[in-house]
């Protein structure tokens, strides 16, 4: 066994097993290995440097970094755009329901105004319509004073003089 490490030209590492000391060989027992003409070389287990891929930590901790990011980035927008949406949703909810509140209160109206004798009756109070034939009175009442059609009269005189007089007045006291 030792010849052949010779005859090939050593092994890699530059040694052949002729030239290792006693202690560093490893001898095969005879029984576990039968002897062949041409032996199958076993690959050589190289050792990575920095684990696998050949990159050292620091590369691979940017690496994942790095993928890290672009999907933070990827799902970030989409996301945005989910919870605008999820809100503008919730907004058109309620607009909606308040629009359907809003039909059922015309509904309502519309039926109450199918009623011949509520149309005459909204017609006499807020357009005053008389029938033909009736006399129509208008009664003013002290508290109907600020209707429409009343007069009011001034409680105070207009001044006939410039404003800036009449503040001078009031601050000296001289108008009183």
């Amino acid at each position: 066994m030792a010849g052949r490490g010779t005859e090939r030209g050593g092994r890699r590492g530059g040694t052949s097993a002729a030239r290792r000391p006693e202690s560093v060989r490893r001898t095969r027992p005879a029984a576990a290995a039968p002897a062949r003409e041409h032996p199958v070389r076993q690959p050589a287990k190289r050792r990575l440097r920095g684990g696998p891929l050949g990159l050292s930590t620091t590369r691979r901790a940017a690496i994942l970094a790095t993928v890290v990011c672009a999907l933070a980035l990827s799902v970030a927008v989409p996301l945005r755009t989910y919870l605008s949406q999820r809100s503008d949703v919730e907004i058109q909810q309620q607009r909606q329901a308040e629009l359907r509140a809003q039909v059922e209160q015309l509904t309502q109206r519309k039926a109450q105004l199918a009623d011949p004798a509520q149309v005459q009756a909204e017609a006499r109070k807020r357009l005053r319509y008389v029938m033909p034939g009736e006399t129509p009175y208008m009664v003013e009442l002290p508290a109907d004073a600020g209707g429409p059609g009343a007069h009011q009269q001034p409680t105070q005189p207009i001044s006939q003089q410039a404003w800036y007089q009449a503040l001078w007045d009031s601050v000296h006291g001289a108008g009183r």
